[in-house]
């Protein structure tokens, strides 16, 4: 009996590795180093290989982050404006059978620079962070995947200890907890982050504050994302002025302290540009990107009581302005999209160091500043 259900073990852990996906690339493509990119690039991921083919491309201004709705069947993208007023999201249908994205409509996300875009489950509702607008809001999702006009903005005040990034507040990512009970959003500006209760149902205002709501980082450090872990209960947030990360013990919206830790080398001495961080599918091991001259992913074992962080490695083979990056759902590769080197790279995952090893496997790309993926069924 205990090899049978070994056999079917290793089965359905073949079947998993053996997922082909579809990779979403989003873009910059205006100004200067836009590069000539078009917009959103489509690939098929086999995940058994590491190998990437181009499918397809979708004109779209801007397309700097991107959701895929869980069935994989609608795509939504943020548009940056440089600063004007407002920036807007884009709803995009996607076809599996031949891999093409097909424009649905636009609405604006009442703010300036939107620069992440979250979709729930249930696909109700797109929640957008404007960055220069320094809020956020929550847009309708039809059932055929259009979008409504935002239906509730929240307006974010204050500022930072470092009054050349944090003049104002700078929300810059809207994350929903594993459950979608809570959304925890990262303001860049103010140092803070904040919890409120979302409710997908709920008509017309499916976000309210939660008790306790805004908690606060050390000053000047400018939170950028958060991840959350797999099983156990703790978050981590990517602060990207001080390339350091925030651990915290996390509840039923409630964010508690326990760790503040770098993501740069002993005495690293360069401009410092954190950007974003995930935790490995197995929830043993926690990445993050550094930019500005550090250009690498810092590697850490995660302490499965405790939730702390243990520094295991860095890795800067091929990666330029590594804005943003992704593990593959099965937990094997790392890609990253090289912001400042027109490229994709592609890492194999130690499943025991989770340490990374370079591979000749890369896109070249203008321009690539996110990824995402889903499967091709």
């Amino acid at each position: 009996m205990r090899s049978i259900i070994t056999t079917i073990l290793l089965l359905l852990s073949f079947a998993a590795f053996s997922q082909k996906y579809y990779l979403f690339v989003g873009t910059y493509t205006e100004g200067d180093a836009s590069q000539g990119s078009k917009g959103i690039y489509v690939y098929t991921f086999d995940a058994a290989t590491g190998d990437v083919k181009p499918v397809s491309t979708a004109a779209a201004v801007n397309p700097s982050y991107l959701a895929v709705a869980r069935s994989g069947k609608f795509v939504y993208a943020v548009g940056e404006t440089h600063g004007a007023n407002p920036g807007s999201v884009s709803a995009f249908s996607f076809d599996k059978a031949t891999g093409k994205l097909t424009f649905i409509d636009k609405q604006e996300s009442a703010g300036a620079d939107p620069c992440y875009i979250t979709v729930d489950a249930q696909r109700k509702w797109a929640i957008v962070a404007n960055y220069s607008g320094g809020n956020f809001s929550a847009l309708p999702i039809a059932a055929d995947g259009s979008l409504k006009p935002a239906a509730q903005t929240f307006q974010h005040t204050g500022s930072g200890a470092d009054k050349g990034r944090q003049e104002k507040a700078h929300v810059h990512s809207t994350i929903l907890s594993p459950d979608e009970k809570y959304l925890v959003v990262c303001d860049l500006g103010t140092d803070k982050l904040s919890v409120l209760k979302f409710n997908p149902a709920s008509a017309g205002k499916p976000l309210t504050p939660a008790t306790d709501s805004v908690v606060s980082v050390p000053p000047g450090v400018g939170p950028r994302h958060t991840a959350f872990h797999p099983s156990k209960p703790f978050a981590y947030v990517i602060e990207e002025l001080t390339g350091t990360v925030d651990a915290f013990h996390y509840s039923n919206g409630k964010l508690t302290s326990i760790q503040h830790i770098s993501s740069l080398p002993d005495g690293f001495k360069g401009d410092i540009g954190s950007a974003d961080i995930h935790v490995s599918p197995n929830g043993k091991f926690l990445y993050a990107s550094n930019r500005g001259d550090a250009n690498s992913i810092v590697i850490y074992a995660i302490n499965q009581a405790t939730g702390k962080l243990t520094v295991k490695g860095f890795e800067s083979t091929g990666i330029k302005t590594p804005r943003n990056f992704m593990i593959d759902p099965t937990g094997h590769w790392l890609l990253v999209a090289n912001q400042g080197a027109k490229s994709v790279v592609l890492f194999k995952i130690d499943q025991q160091t989770g340490l990374l090893t370079a591979t000749d496997k890369q896109l070249e790309i203008p321009t690539p500043v996110c990824l995402k993926m889903t499967p091709t069924k």
